[in-house]
């Protein structure tokens, strides 16, 4: 009988754990409006999973059945009914659909050259070896991993995981290699276009997924899913022909993971002359936006872009660039790792995917890199905590701008490197009051395709913040930048320029996110 008893106790505490959840998640036939009652779901879930005062775990993680959701309550993964894995012929479909919209764009719309493709520009492409091309540095670098993520996100948005989606980005950008334009086809593309748009479309499959809520409806449903449509185009569409854009739940069906986001809006000022730190400049207006996406330090099993960073400023003004008014884009995401700690010291380790794009007055670079990451929280106090994270990755593929142009073959100003890159963040957090930070990012890059040579890129970056009001703070923040050119043609190049900055912070922290480690 005693074994009998302990026995349906047990099942009872199961079932019990599985209720809180499941009744905290969802809504309720007959207890009020679902306004009110996903009011009353957000205000329960602060109270019950906010991290514990001086800890990594929220205080009553244990409530928690952990093989179905976070230790916010917050699902681990997309709701498997919900979101059905549509079969293969769908999403192969969609991304030769894309690709027939690029093509009829650049042919009847833009009107461009290389949009004129026919049986015999694909059959030449077939036939022959592929090239490194000369495309412009923005297009290559910036547009089109974007145009990657169109790929992913075919598969990603009809129940496909992070791996199930990469080969519909590689395939997606081969056969426009191949049939999409009369140009060769071209090896930074068939690399750049899949590796990094996977990643870029991964953060933007789970950003929408932050937007979306299911269960809303009327004017707060139409904002998030157009906010969600702009965020992941391919997403909205397929929201619409799965009929999900008007489709109400009674439950949360997407993963979400706390996301932190930081505004910086103020001038800046690059010295006109190099090796000058502070001597003449021109000031000019800049905004910064960086986004902070999963908790570092909390313990769970790791899946690709569930912990990532993104941070993207831009500048209006002459000289400020190389060209145009993205100063830089850079970012990683976690792609397997391992929580831990050690004494006070929460720790994790892990292997992460890097985007980095600079477009500086002295060079432009874009990079592809993978590598290690350490990401470490020491409590010093119950307000000051020291927060430090450190890279050392490998660099497949980049671009790196030379100052002397054009090339061999008169069409590029740039060069494809390799090499490799090391990265120091670190912040002193007093809190909501007060921070210091330091950066520091290295790139050592060897030239393969163009100009031969090397260069060694340096950038710095020292900041501090007050608090002015509540989540509102002024900051400065100083970079450097030094590259240090040695091309076998030319003479060898060093260059430095600095750049200051004042500006306003807003920072809008997740409860569930806690730690002012930007």
């Amino acid at each position: 009988m005693k074994y009998k008893i302990t026995f349906f106790f047990c099942l009872w505490l199961s079932v019990g754990q599985a209720q809180i959840i499941t009744t905290q998640d969802s809504i309720t036939p007959g207890r009020g409006s679902r306004e009110k009652q996903l009011q009353q779901i957000k205000e329960r879930k602060k109270a019950l999973f906010t991290d514990a005062t001086g800890g990594t775990e929220p205080a009553k993680a244990f409530l928690l059945d952990t093989t179905l959701f976070n230790k916010y309550g917050d699902l681990l993964h997309d709701d498997p009914v919900y979101n059905k894995r549509q079969p293969l012929w769908k999403p192969m479909a969609q991304v030769i659909g894309i690709n027939a919209a690029f093509m009829g764009f650049n042919r009847y719309v833009a009107k461009a050259d290389y949009g004129y493709v026919s049986p015999s520009t694909w059959k030449t492409n077939l036939r022959s070896n592929p090239e490194w091309d000369t495309d412009e540095f923005g297009i290559n670098f910036i547009g089109h991993p974007y145009q990657g993520t169109l790929y992913f996100n075919a598969a990603r948005s009809q129940g496909y995981n992070y791996w199930q989606s990469l080969p519909f980005a590689v395939g997606g950008s081969l056969s426009w290699e191949y049939f999409g334009e009369n140009t060769l086809p071209s090896y930074n593309d068939m690399i750049y276009t899949p590796l990094n748009g996977a990643a870029l479309g991964e953060i933007l499959y789970r950003l929408s997924s932050n937007i979306l809520d299911d269960r809303t409806r009327g004017r707060e449903r139409v904002v998030r899913e157009v906010a969600a449509g702009l965020v992941n185009p391919v997403r909205g569409l397929n929201r619409l022909l799965q009929r999900k854009t008007f489709q109400v739940t009674n439950k949360e069906v997407y993963e979400k993971e706390p996301l932190n986001i930081t505004l910086f809006a103020g001038v800046h000022r690059q010295n006109d002359k190099q090796d000058d730190v502070f001597g003449p400049a021109d000031t000019k207006a800049m905004l910064n936006v960086q986004l902070d996406y999963g908790n570092p330090f909390e313990l769970q099993k790791r899946k690709p872009f569930d912990l990532f960073r993104l941070r993207a400023e831009f500048s209006k003004g002459d000289k400020d660039t190389l060209s145009g008014v993205i100063n830089n884009i850079t970012g990683y995401g976690i792609l397997f790792g391992k929580n831990g700690q050690v004494g006070k010291l929460d720790l994790l380790t892990g292997f992460f995917q890097y985007y980095d794009y600079w477009n500086t007055r002295n060079f432009e670079l874009g990079a592809l890199g993978f590598g290690g990451g350490l990401f470490t929280r020491m409590p010093l106090s119950n307000q000051l905590n020291l927060y430090t994270n450190v890279h050392l990755g490998v660099i497949p593929l980049a671009g790196n701008s030379t100052r002397f142009a054009p090339d061999e073959n008169g069409l590029r100003n740039y060069v494809y490197t390799t090499g490799l890159h090391g990265k120091v963040e670190s912040t002193l957090s007093l809190g909501r009051y007060a921070s210091a930070s330091f950066v520091y990012y290295h790139y050592w890059l060897n030239t393969f395709e163009g100009l031969e040579g090397s260069n060694s890129i340096g950038i710095i970056r020292p900041r501090v913040t007050v608090q002015v009001y509540k989540n509102l703070s002024l900051g400065y923040e100083h970079f450097g930048y030094t590259t240090n050119r040695r091309l076998e043609a030319y003479p060898t190049q060093r260059a430095v320029i600095t750049d200051q900055k004042i500006f306003l912070q807003l920072f809008l922290q997740d409860s569930q996110r806690k730690g002012r480690y930007n």
